[in-house]
This record gives structure tokens, sequence and C-alpha cells, in this order.
């Protein structure tokens, strides 16, 4: 998923697509503990993924804290 794409979603899409990739790396940690995973670096992408959605909501907090 792309920055662009993730700065559309609104506020609780974000929260909820956060939800679904912590589970999503919850499953792929899983599967790469008892090697069923076929492709690991499928975990870096899902973090990667989480990583860039924490820093979307993580910028809308400081534009809400800095415009009050």
């Amino acid at each position: 998923m792309r920055a662009n794409d993730i700065r559309k979603l609104s506020t609780e899409e974000l929260a909820k697509e956060l939800n679904e990739l912590k589970s999503e790396l919850f499953n792929l940690r899983f599967q790469f503990a008892t090697s069923q995973l076929e492709n690991p670096m499928k975990l870096k992408a899902v973090k990667k993924d989480i990583a860039r959605v924490k820093t979307v909501i993580r910028e809308r907090e400081l534009l809400a804290g800095s415009g009050s």
C-alpha cells in the first residue's frame, strides 16, 4: 500500500487497516515459525505497511494538536 493511498483514508479507516495489518503480521509470524510461509519477504512488507499507517496517524495527531 502506498503512502498516498493511506493518506486518502479517514482516521477510522486507518485504525481498521492498522488492526488488520497487525493480525496479518501475527498470522505470518506463526506461518514463519512453522515453516509454512512461502514468501518470507511478506513479513517485511507488512511491517512497512504498519509503519506507514502509524506515521500517517501520528502526522494527523500533530496537525490537530498544533491547530489548537
